[in-house]
């Protein structure tokens, strides 16, 4: 199952538990603690008398009274100091104790917020860092819906370096012509080294290497004509020695839909989907558009969200779960969930 990061009022999600940044009393408190405890009502805080408070790091679970959820899974996240004093240890420790309270009781869905990220002032892109981290390891082993879930853009933030890098990315990259490849490779093999010739000697050059470019592609394009994108994926599946459950966690895809990728062969994924599989399967950006055709899709500098997955790919970072953040950050659909 899938990690999704979206933006609501965590009171509000209808998930199976959603969990608390609460205080050691469990008593209650400002931002999120008070809204959860305000929501569920007076069943919630009297329950909470009975547990006798909760140390930083831990978990503890109550029912959710008048919420939509089950479950309300308390954790107390570290107060953030310098980073020095096992504050990301800690913070690691909510994410795991609350996960396995979730996985103890069944539950097929859970919600957390940022723990630590408001008035206990974690810093908020290290916090997301922690929640990506301890979720997506979790999930590696474990079948179940997470959600980060962020009230408002205030709440979310990634790397600085990270986000202006893909910034300068976009901005050197987006709405320029997307020059096509077997082009690229005709000019260099008619520039430098054809100085010497004449200009029209230059241009048949060039026809003549776009023309067996052209048709090379084409036979190529008719050989794999008959390989849909289901084919495709696990024919790549099995090069790259990986299992079907491998892939399709690494993919942030629910096992359903991979099960109806598999079963049907003429299955048309959604765009997302389809890089999602590329992302798991490490490909190359040629590989990744390959694949992409094989669906009905291609790669786009016009296109803010193939740009963003273009940087990803450029740079060898093929952590699903980081080019989420960064979808999100930038108001793009994510991949996978």
């Amino acid at each position: 199952m899938p990690l999704k990061i979206v933006r609501q009022d965590i009171t509000k999600m209808e998930v199976d538990a959603i969990v608390n940044a609460a205080n050691e009393s469990l008593l209650g408190g400002g931002g999120v603690d008070g809204a959860i405890h305000r929501a569920a009502g007076e069943g919630l805080v009297a329950e909470c008398r009975t547990l006798g408070g909760c140390k930083t790091g831990k978990a503890k679970l109550t029912g959710a009274y008048n919420l939509t959820a089950k479950y309300v899974i308390h954790t107390v996240g570290p107060i953030y100091n310098d980073g020095k004093h096992g504050e990301k240890a800690l913070l690691e420790s909510c994410y795991r104790e609350s996960l396995a309270l979730a996985k103890e009781k069944g539950c097929e869905s859970v919600a957390f917020p940022l723990i630590s990220s408001g008035a206990y002032g974690y810093p908020k892109d290290l916090a997301l860092k922690v929640a990506i981290d301890m979720i997506g390891e979790f999930l590696l082993e474990n079948e179940m819906t997470v959600y980060i879930v962020i009230f408002d853009k205030k709440s979310y933030k990634i790397s600085e370096k990270l986000f202006f890098d893909i910034v300068e990315y976009i901005d050197d990259n987006y709405v320029e012509a997307y020059t096509d490849r077997s082009i690229n490779r005709c000019r260099l093999n008619t520039g430098a080294s054809a100085r010497s010739r004449s200009l029209e000697e230059k241009f048949d050059s060039f026809i003549e290497c776009m023309s067996i470019a052209t048709e090379d592609d084409l036979k190529a394009k008719i050989e794999q004509l008959d390989e849909s994108f289901s084919q495709m994926l696990l024919r790549k599946i099995d090069e790259k020695g990986m299992t079907d459950t491998e892939c399709y966690k690494k993919a942030n895809i629910d096992r359903k839909l991979f099960s109806k990728i598999r079963s049907d062969v003429h299955y048309r994924p959604s765009k997302p989907t389809a890089i999602a599989f590329a992302i798991a399967l490490e490909l190359s950006i040629y590989e990744t558009e390959d694949m992409l055709r094989k669906a009905g899709y291609a790669l786009s500098r016009s296109n803010k969200f193939d740009i963003i997955i273009e940087y990803f790919i450029s740079k060898g970072n093929y952590n699903i779960y980081e080019i989420n953040e960064a979808l999100f950050a930038f108001d793009q659909s994510l991949l996978g969930a």
